[in-house]
């Protein structure tokens, strides 16, 4: 079972911004600006492209709802998309506000995030989530 999986079920702790039945949205631990946000399917499927289509069409529209929830609840120009996929074996797409170019640069990580401001940006972004 991936961390997602565990992350999912509960059984981890993390700052969930928004779910149903077949994806979760949830705070990146290690943001690289803050409200980096993970959307992963609740299916564990290592390579986002294995996905059967129909689902992966599902995806993508719950990540444009988190993306528009993200860009409503903070100061950014545009919301950024990245597919990895190499330090956890279960598909998922990074979000990230961007106000530059420079802000998708998986080099640059918040040092040590604050708990309590994790959790002030997961409120904003998951009140903003229609």
């Amino acid at each position: 079972m991936t961390i997602f999986s565990r992350i999912i079920k509960g059984e981890l702790p993390s700052y969930k911004i928004a779910e149903d039945d077949r994806f979760f949205a949830f705070l990146d631990i290690n943001p690289i600006t803050w409200g980096h946000t993970l959307v992963v399917p609740k299916i564990e499927e290592d390579y986002l492209f294995d996905i059967d289509d129909d689902m992966l069409g599902d995806m993508f529209k719950f990540t444009k709802r988190v993306a528009a929830a993200i860009k409503t609840a903070l100061p950014c120009r545009k919301v950024g998309m990245a597919v990895l996929g190499l330090e956890v074996p279960h598909a998922h797409i990074h979000l990230v506000p961007l106000k530059n170019e420079g802000d998708l640069d998986f080099k640059k990580k918040i040092e040590n995030p604050s708990p309590k401001k994790m959790k002030e940006v997961c409120e904003l972004i998951a009140k903003s989530f229609k």
